[in-house]
């Protein structure tokens, strides 16, 4: 990922959302405990999963992919960011820089892929029960997930090397907290139509037709939940989609927000906006899946107190 054959610059200036030193001792100590926080959650889900041979469920495994992926990526973003922070240097080389819009790309498109296999899962539990064990193979699973990760590791590499073909020849500040797509754009002095087409096009086909197999697939549920007879029942059912509608909804109102409008209309609001998918979004997913997650409650209270405690 060198640079020096299409860039005059061999660094850029990460100055974040604020250059006042007040401000920057608050998003520290923020960024920090939300760090914290998106780790030990994640890596609780992961544990809790992976320990429990009662949760080696198709279900279980695609939210301990998910967590992973949410693991890796806010650790792709945030130690940097926090060293930025507190540091009067706040340059990351060229190489650098794309190597984290990488990660950054691709494990985005990972997210979203993983939830709409999720989708598909609850579809197959609700709509096809009968079928559920031998629909939701332990080969179709990980096939589904090797699936995810080529079409996310090739979606990456797309943007990145795309990217090396962009001259940068003006400033080499970026007013963000990490090196995001839309904003090196915004820095290029070449001609960037190729790049935005390509994302324009790449990003419909890798976030929207996921997200219209998961419309679909939920206007199948709730038609098989309005089916059955008993309250209790519909309830149990739909409870078990709650929380990946929860998640989804999180990622795609932040998501679309940044990515799927014109280049030339990226400001500081849509800087808010991917802090909100980038940050918030990883943090906020295992309280979601945990809050009223009576089986993660037990994996977990068996974990930490032995086999003894019963959820």
């Amino acid at each position: 990922m060198d640079g020096s054959n299409h860039s005059t610059v061999s660094e850029f200036l990460l100055l974040g959302l604020s250059e006042s030193p007040e401000h920057q001792r608050v998003l520290f100590w923020m960024f920090l405990s939300m760090y914290l926080v998106t780790v030990v959650g994640n890596v609780l889900i992961i544990l809790a999963i992976g320990s429990d041979s009662r949760l080696h469920t198709p279900m279980y495994f695609f939210l301990a992919n998910l967590s992973f992926t949410d693991l890796f990526f806010v650790t792709n973003t945030i130690p940097k960011m926090l060293v930025n922070l507190q540091s009067q240097n706040k340059a990351i080389s060229y190489a650098g820089c794309l190597t984290q819009l990488y990660f950054l790309v691709s494990l985005v498109a990972l997210d979203n892929l993983i939830l709409a296999t999720m989708a598909y899962d609850r579809y197959v539990a609700i709509c096809r029960p009968l079928h559920y064990t031998t629909a939701m193979s332990p080969r179709l699973c990980i096939s589904l997930l090797v699936l995810c990760w080529a079409l996310s590791v090739l979606y990456g590499l797309i943007h990145t090397l795309l990217m090396t073909n962009v001259t940068f020849c003006g400033s080499r500040k970026v007013h963000y907290i990490f090196c995001e797509m839309y904003v090196l754009l915004r820095l290029a002095c070449s001609n960037t139509q190729i790049n935005h087409t390509v994302l324009i096009a790449t990003g419909s086909f890798i976030f929207l037709t996921p997200f219209g197999f998961m419309v679909m697939s939920y206007v199948w549920i709730v038609r098989a939940i309005l089916q059955i007879p008993s309250a209790s029942s519909k309830y149990k059912a739909f409870s078990t989609c709650a929380s990946h509608l929860a998640v989804v909804s999180l990622f795609y109102g932040t998501l679309c927000m940044v990515y799927l409008k014109p280049l030339d209309t990226y400001s500081m609001k849509d800087s808010v906006a991917t802090v909100m998918y980038a940050v918030v979004t990883p943090m906020m997913n295992p309280f979601i899946y945990s809050l009223r997650n009576k089986d993660i409650h037990g994996a977990l209270g068996r974990f930490f107190l032995g086999k003894s405690f019963r959820g």
